[in-house]
């Protein structure tokens, strides 16, 4: 039994680059996604009086 090199090789390589492509992805999903958490919680008021 023989391996076909001309077509394992280049299956190899986008399986791979699929791979680091979801994963990259996942990460700047997952920073989006607190950063979006962080940006809706309650935010304390702001006092403007001059009073002290």
């Amino acid at each position: 039994m023989e391996i076909n090199y001309t077509i394992t090789i280049p299956v190899f390589i986008i399986v791979a680059a699929l791979i680091v492509f979801l994963i990259r992805r996942n990460n700047t999903d997952k920073k989006k996604m607190e950063k979006e958490i962080i940006d809706s919680e309650i935010k304390p008021e702001k006092h403007n009086s001059g009073r002290v």
